[in-house]
């Protein structure tokens, strides 16, 4: 009976040892590289500063993404997700919905807007880079809402820079639902707004051909709309 017991008694050391190292094993996370681990950490530190968007229209519903620019609720998006909407509803990291009111416009290729929400919510803010310094080539990454999957994050390159049309090119992922979202160099600073596709099939999917505002042409605009914004005050 003693022998038993104590074969028993190992038996559950054992199993219990097993346990333990295989919830070691699922907690501990190993980066492959610098740079994933670089990546993994800017999209958690930039997840909190993005919201989705919903916006009723005539045909149906937009959606569209949006960066949290102060503590008093305004976000900065894309200005064809909202425009016309009788009803926009945000949804921040926490999982709370807000209905939104919009606040300045850029209509047309300038595509920018700002809307507001009114929350209690201690709002994590974008964290904004200089557009100036962008190369073709650098890597970057993209936070977005593609076809309503909230939270979605690809990567690529600036495939090129237009600067007649005030365009980021890049073969990051970017797809409806993305629109308003960040672009965001290896800093974790935001250097553009995305805006469009650009495809043969009439922008129902992504081929990697993307294109943001630059964050330049975006400040400028929220400067601006808030010389406005206190002017009427």
């Amino acid at each position: 009976m003693h022998k038993y017991i104590k074969t028993k008694f190992s038996i559950l050391l054992l199993i219990l040892s097993l346990f333990l190292n295989l919830n070691s094993n699922s907690i501990a996370f190993e980066y492959n590289s610098q740079e994933e681990k670089n990546i993994i950490e800017i999209y958690e530190k930039t997840l909190p500063s993005i919201v989705s968007i919903e916006a009723e229209i005539d045909r149906g519903t937009s959606g569209g993404t949006g960066c949290v620019i102060s503590k008093n609720g305004i976000i900065l998006t894309s200005s064809h997700v909202i425009e016309q909407a009788r009803n926009i509803e945000v949804t921040t990291h926490s999982g709370k919905s807000y209905t939104a009111r919009v606040i300045a416009i850029l209509k047309n290729k300038n595509d920018l807007a700002l809307i507001k929400i009114d929350t209690n919510e201690n709002l994590s803010l974008a964290k904004f880079g200089n557009s100036d310094d962008i190369k073709v080539g650098q890597r970057v990454l993209t936070i977005g809402c593609p076809f309503g999957f909230k939270d979605t994050l690809t990567t690529g390159i600036v495939s090129r820079i237009d600067y007649q049309r005030n365009k980021i090119q890049t073969d990051a992922a970017i797809n409806p639902g993305c629109s308003g979202g960040p672009l965001l160099n290896l800093k974790g600073e935001i250097i553009g707004i995305n805006q469009s596709i650009y495809n043969p099939d009439n922008n129902r999917s992504n081929i990697g051909i993307g294109f943001a505002l630059p964050i330049n042409y975006a400040l400028d605009f929220i400067q601006k709309a808030n010389k406005k914004l206190t002017a009427l005050k």
